[in-house]
């Protein structure tokens, strides 16, 4: 049930941001989520998209280093207290979440959270088993 994420290596210098984006933007793909890290000289950007196979394509094209990895997809009641329940759960299996990083969107009664943890199975099983609901490419798609 993992969802699929790039992971873009970008210079860190004005104007690559618009590049990336521009890029996708030109071949109809949409950013769903997003993150950054960088340092000094690189950064690392983090993305899930609605067609994961068309951005790698399009990015790859213009000379961007780019892989695709399986992350966990949570849906979260969107109230206080709702990301500390899940992230507890995950806590007390002994997984540890890597990072985190939420959707662009949500919806009327969710909030989206993506995962890197180093089992995704494991995280998936304790997660539904407390009652959370997983994000699907299918849900990513309606978005």
């Amino acid at each position: 049930m993992a969802i699929k994420q790039l992971t873009v290596f970008v210079e860190n210098r004005k104007g690559t941001m618009v590049s990336v984006t521009d890029i996708l933007s030109k071949n109809d793909i949409n950013i769903r989520a997003l993150s950054i890290a960088e340092t000094q000289d690189f950064g690392i950007l983090r993305l899930i998209v609605n067609d994961e196979k068309a951005a790698m394509k399009a990015l790859a094209a213009q000379d961007y280093l780019i892989k695709s990895i399986d992350v966990v997809g949570v849906k979260i009641g969107d109230a206080p207290g709702k990301l500390t329940a899940a992230l507890d759960v995950l806590d007390k299996a002994d997984i540890n979440v890597e990072y985190l990083y939420a959707f662009m969107a949500r919806t009327e009664k969710h909030a989206y959270v993506v995962l890197r943890v180093e089992d995704n199975a494991a995280a998936e099983e304790v997660l539904i088993n407390a009652g959370f609901k997983m994000i699907t490419e299918a849900d990513i798609a309606k978005l």
